[in-house]
């Protein structure tokens, strides 16, 4: 099985700051940053860290060769990103906290250039038995669904940042859904965990849920079982991209015939190591490290 990540490549600019800006106000950042990132290629490359065998489709513009450059370093397949020269790659503005939160702004650029002809030239060598991971910050979304539902892909769909556009997907299509718990309400209409999950399987019966409660821990469900992980301690210093890294451990671990308990345990470690580092795709764990975390960690299921 082979990961196809459609998904978008951004710089990442990042601001440390004592608060986050609030309206009308004026802040000086203590410190900026330059980083590879979007969640495309975060979870690239945390499948790669992972051991998966990825490929990253997308676009970037004529100054995104770093960001090539961070997939190729981290083993991941480029040669289906574009590279255009008449947008720029797309960037996110990231202000840190003193807590380790953080917000963030996004231009899509490049990320929002996808077309037509490129979804049929990206999944003509891939069919059934391939993943496809997809995220909310690329265009085109209803139809490389769609293309890939038709081809026998395993559709896996992480809706983040979450927009009205989520609304217009074909969520029968979706074999695996991963998402919060703000999202979970908005595609379920349900608040509370367990009727989130439950919504969501009612409606439909054939999808994989992946529900993440921050301090609280993650759930994986589907109509025949259930599974918890609780998070696994750490100092915090940067949660940018926790959820990234445990999306791509989650999954590539469920490719390697690991239970859902031991995919959530081994992601939850993965997120754990990332949050105790600064940056988004440099704080991605290799499978060695967390692995040796795992090792210093007992726990039941």
């Amino acid at each position: 099985m082979k990961v196809l990540n459609f998904g978008s490549l951004n710089l990442d600019y990042v601001y440390d700051v004592p608060h986050f800006v609030r309206a009308g106000e004026t802040l000086a950042s203590t410190r900026l940053s330059t980083f590879c990132g979007g969640k495309g290629l975060n979870q690239s490359i945390a499948f790669a860290r992972a051991g998966a065998q990825t490929v990253h489709a997308g676009n970037v513009g004529k100054e995104g060769g770093m960001l090539l450059d961070a997939l190729r370093e981290a083993g991941v397949q480029t040669s289906l990103v574009s590279v255009h020269d008449d947008v720029a790659s797309g960037h996110a503005i990231i202000q840190n906290n003193a807590d380790g939160e953080n917000c963030i702004l996004l231009y899509g650029g490049a990320n929002m250039c996808v077309s037509e002809e490129q979804i049929d030239r990206v999944l003509a060598d891939f069919g059934k038995g391939d993943l496809l991971m997809l995220q909310n910050e690329i265009n085109c979304l209803p139809a490389i669904v769609s293309r890939a539902h038709e081809r026998g892909m395993t559709v896996v769909l992480n809706p983040s940042p979450f927009n009205e556009r989520i609304y217009e997907l074909d969520m029968a299509c979706v074999d695996y859904l991963i998402v919060n718990e703000t999202e979970g309400e908005a595609i379920s209409g349900k608040s509370e965990p367990d009727a989130i999950i439950e919504t969501l399987l009612s409606t439909y019966p054939d999808m994989h849920v992946v529900l993440t409660l921050g301090k609280n821990g993650a759930c994986y469900a589907d109509k025949d079982s259930r599974a918890f992980h609780p998070i696994l301690p750490a100092a915090v210093v940067d949660t940018t991209a926790a959820g990234d890294t445990f999306t791509g451990y989650f999954f590539c671990e469920l490719m390697q015939g690991s239970t859902p308990y031991e995919a959530l345990r081994m992601a939850s470690a993965a997120s754990s190591l990332a949050v105790s580092r600064k940056g988004a795709s440099v704080s991605i764990p290799c499978r060695e490290d967390v692995c040796a975390m795992l090792s210093t960690y007992t726990d039941k299921e």
